[in-house]
């Protein structure tokens, strides 16, 4: 008759425990292999966007066209004044009435509709044909922004491309290249542009100083946050996660627009970059990357 003996049992029940053990640090070990290391950092994915190509110029409001009026005959006193500066006039209509030698009276009209900009018409003074003149007129109303810009920037200029416009004391108004001078300033290299502005109700001051932004065009390529761009020795670069490490990249820098820059050449649509950049990561550190949308969630 066999005994039962529990100690034949124990080197078996031993080997199971450890198998049992085994088999539940395997797994724990391996997460901890895949678990990645190093610091947290925040990428966005490089999406393409389209960059308009502006060039900007200051400069002042002036009359395109200025017209003075001034009676036929000499030697004519004003006996009566019609208009100011900053009326607005129609062709042919009265700005003052003026004495005759022999009593009667001539009117003096205005060539063409516009706003008056300068009147010199007292009640009593003597009107001539020659020297200043009694008024002058905004011919049409019509108003142009006068800067100078670089020689560089005037090659990209073209008639009637669009531009937005802030005239201080006016506001914003829109525009369009009217005229771009045929030479430039030899000893600054700057040449003259014409924007003219488009009517608007807004009161226009002559002499106002005015900023434009032109639109010369657009490209449309890689665009990453200017934080995450970043300058030195080696060139313009930029920092991708490849397999959890960091990898850094020369590019070709462009347009800048709206807290984005154009990247040329160096990365392609779909890259991990990080976000912001900086000295303390290196080619090949290992990271742990993090998404734009995922980091503003928390």
């Amino acid at each position: 008759m066999n005994h039962f003996n529990p100690f034949d049992y124990l080197p078996k029940l031993a080997a199971a425990v450890a198998v049992a053990a085994l088999s539940l640090t395997l797994p724990a070990r391996a997460a901890d292999e895949e678990t990645p290391k190093g610091e947290t950092v925040t990428v966005i994915k490089a999406t393409k966007a389209c960059f308009a190509n502006i060039v900007e110029v200051s400069g002042i409001v002036m009359a395109r066209d200025e017209v003075s009026v001034r009676p036929e005959r000499p030697g004519l006193k004003v006996a009566e004044v019609m208009t100011e500066p900053g009326d607005a006039v129609g062709a042919g209509q009265t700005l003052a009435r003026l004495n005759l030698p022999d009593g009667g009276f001539v009117n003096v009209t205005a060539p063409v509709a516009g706003v008056v900009l300068t009147s010199t018409a007292v009640i009593g003074a003597m009107a001539g044909a020659k020297g200043e003149a009694l008024f002058s007129i905004i011919a049409r109303g019509e108003y142009d922004v006068v800067g100078l810009v670089p020689v560089t920037d005037l090659a990209k200029l073209a008639v009637n491309q669009p531009a937005a416009v802030h005239v201080i004391g006016t506001g914003d108004v829109t525009g369009r290249v009217h005229r771009i001078a045929p030479t430039v300033q030899a000893d600054s290299q700057l040449g003259q542009v014409f924007i003219a502005l488009n009517q608007t109700d807004k009161r226009l001051l002559v002499n106002a100083s005015g900023r434009a932004l032109i639109k010369t065009g657009q490209s449309c390529n890689i665009a990453v946050p200017l934080t995450a761009v970043q300058y030195g020795s080696a060139g313009t670069v930029v920092q991708v996660v490849k397999r959890d490490r960091v990898e850094t990249r020369r590019v070709e820098i462009g347009l800048m627009s709206g807290g984005q820059i154009e990247i040329r050449d160096g990365i392609s649509e779909g890259d991990d970059v990080v976000a912001r950049a900086g000295a303390l990561l290196r080619e090949g550190d290992p990271v742990r990357p993090v998404t734009a949308t995922a980091a503003n969630t928390k």
